[in-house]
């Protein structure tokens, strides 16, 4: 999944003034930091990464077990920094989107947690996680009694069938493809080109729905982990009745304990109670509070201000998935009374530098190594927070990940965290790269990004370059990067697991075949050894399947070099006093949207 910080790919920090200043300023590793680390560690991420139960129709049934002390009513508010990104299911495919489906969008199956953060995949609205026959080739999902939109309308198993097939229209191009591949192959929009719009289906041999309760997936090999897949938000249920093709991105249906109210574009979102949503329905879920009113317009550092001064109204609000400012970091955690009102984890997404292969200047491996070992990877988490921030990144798989190695590090940046720069420059060398040469480098207007651009802007000066940096706005950011013919050299992504497997990492962002508009392979890698490690991994039983993805995983970073690692993410957010049910999701890796209460409404 890709990362955003309310929109954190697309972060914005404290006006850059002066750029020696700003790169200065904003790192609490830039000095002597005497305060107790409080930080995520390694050893709280590897919980994280723990094998995945499936439940039964027993697990499944709701209500969701009871907070304890909740209070109902009142109205949360939430600080972001701009709009959503989407919320069409669709089309979501980011952090900030995922928190707000929570809300309002249902799926076929979804992620319970419990409160050490061990998760079970459970019926959302199917009645359990699942029936897989035909060894594994075949899944039968029952749908529950009850489940209506917002309107009243049942759902039924045409509706899933809508949900699934609209995503092979051309107008869904930012969500997950695994459900389409695996059901239609690479190329799954030759199967339906214009969706189930005029009237065509896929053929019951793929996607059945023999009656009004029961669906039925057919794949061509074994898929084991569909009930995690179909727990994605972009996989969430589209109603027919009510679906508008682009314009549903502005208006969604809502299955879940949320409806939206009233929207005003780039500055509010409020939502109130869905009276349809029946908890007895839903294992996950609660609805303590009447609403949550979203202001996209506070920037992080007055998010952070507000909140520790938790006077008003603040003391109501959240940040939903905006990060405390770095530059405010010290004050947080060096405050009991303020230190209490955060919570802490350790996120599933690596910092990584892409490199457009597309682009002349970095097809020589030796340009993108020479920039990877050039890289000051610890300015870099400085300008995200330091030590709350993140943690030095060795390799693309992240400490949460199945069969992370902590002491893979091929760059070596924990012996030269603040860059090889003599390593650099002989790679340049060799590579005859002449000193002024032209390299663009595009980035998201977000604080973070904007501090990180003057440190990358600094590095690729060092190493002779003329760097041509571009702004792009956060909201469009990987729509941006995204597009195959886009004209830039480099780019920041943040990329995270979607369920905790390395099949979720290496496939969507270096697979070659899944180059496209939209896809996740930004760095527009096509290595056929790679292809080949995937398309071998995804055939294997889990224990030889792990170490084909580590030789994929060390084939990527040594011998290829899409993406330059940067560093592990962790997330450190803040809440108003009055705000209760507060803990770290190390399902969404943000805090618990689904317990929140206020405890005085």
């Amino acid at each position: 999944m890709k990362l955003t910080r309310s929109r954190s790919m697309r972060a914005i920090v404290v006006a850059v003034a002066a750029g020696s200043l700003a790169l200065t300023g904003c790192s609490n590793d830039s000095g002597k930091d005497n305060s107790k680390d409080e930080s995520a560690k390694k050893e709280d991420a590897a919980k994280q990464s723990k094998p995945v139960a499936y439940g039964d129709a027993a697990a499944s049934t709701g209500p969701a077990k009871e907070v304890s002390g909740a209070q109902s009513g009142g109205t949360i508010g939430v600080y972001l920094q701009s709009d959503l990104s989407h919320m069409d299911p669709g089309q979501i495919y980011v952090s900030d989107a995922g928190q707000f489906s929570r809300l309002t969008h249902r799926k076929l199956t979804n992620f319970l947690e419990d409160k050490d953060g061990n998760l079970t995949v459970v019926g959302d609205i199917a009645t359990d996680s699942g029936q897989s026959s035909d060894d594994g080739k075949t899944w039968t999902f029952t749908l529950k009694d009850g489940i209506k939109d917002d309107e009243g309308n049942e759902i039924t198993s045409a509706d899933v069938r809508h949900t699934v097939e609209r995503l092979y229209a051309e107008f869904i191009f930012d969500g997950p493809s695994f459900l389409q591949t695996w059901l239609s192959g690479k190329d799954y929009r030759k199967a339906l080109p214009d969706g189930p719009y005029k009237g065509k289906h896929l053929p019951d041999d793929v996607l059945e729905t023999p009656d009004d309760k029961t669906i039925i997936f057919h794949f061509d090999q074994p898929r084991p982990d569909l009930p995690q897949a179909l727990a994605m938000a972009g996989y969430s249920i589209v109603p027919e009745k009510r679906d508008t093709k682009e314009k549903y991105d502005k208006a969604p249906a809502a299955l879940g304990p949320y409806k939206i109210a009233e929207r005003k574009p780039g500055k509010s979102l409020k939502m109130v109670k869905n009276p349809h949503w029946d908890p007895k329905t839903d294992v996950v879920r609660h609805q303590y509070v009447d609403g949550y009113d979203f202001t996209t317009t506070v920037e992080q550092a007055s998010q952070t201000k507000r909140l520790v001064a938790d006077q008003g109204e603040a003391k109501n609000f959240i940040q939903f998935t905006t990060s405390v400012d770095p530059a405010q970091i010290k004050d947080v955690v060096s405050d009991p009374k303020v230190n209490k009102r955060t919570i802490k984890g350790f996120q599933p997404y690596v910092w990584q530098m892409n490199f457009n292969l597309d682009k002349d200047i970095v097809k020589d491996k030796k340009v993108r190594d020479a920039i990877t070992y050039a890289i000051p990877n610890k300015s870099m988490i400085g300008a995200d927070g330091g030590k709350y921030g993140g943690e030095l990144a060795g390799g693309l798989f992240a400490p949460t990940l199945p069969g992370y190695d902590p002491n893979y590090d091929p760059f070596e940046k924990s012996k030269t965290p603040m860059g090889n720069m003599k390593k650099a420059k002989e790679l340049l060398k060799e590579a005859g790269v002449k000193e002024g040469t032209k390299i663009s480098y595009a980035y998201a207007n977000t604080p973070r990004a904007q501090k990180q651009q003057l440190i990358i802007k600094r590095t690729l000066e060092k190493l002779g370059f003329d760097p041509q940096t571009k702004e792009i706005d956060s909201a469009s950011y990987y729509e941006q990067i995204g597009k195959v013919k886009n004209p830039y050299d480099i780019y920041i992504t943040g990329w995270g697991q979607d369920w905790p497997s390395p099949a979720t990492v290496v496939t969507p962002v270096y697979d070659g075949e899944l180059i496209s508009d939209g896809a996740s392979n930004y760095s527009h890698i096509n290595d056929p050894k790679v292809n080949e490690l995937i398309q071998k991994a995804l055939t294997e039983e889990p224990e030889a399947a792990a170490k084909t993805w580590e030789q994929a995983h060390k084939r990527i970073v040594e011998e290829v070099n899409p993406a330059a690692p940067i560093y592990y993410a962790k997330q450190l957010q803040l809440f108003g006093s009055n705000i209760g049910g507060t803990r770290y999701s190390t399902e969404s890796s943000y805090v618990n949207i689904n317990d929140l209460y206020l405890k005085k409404p």
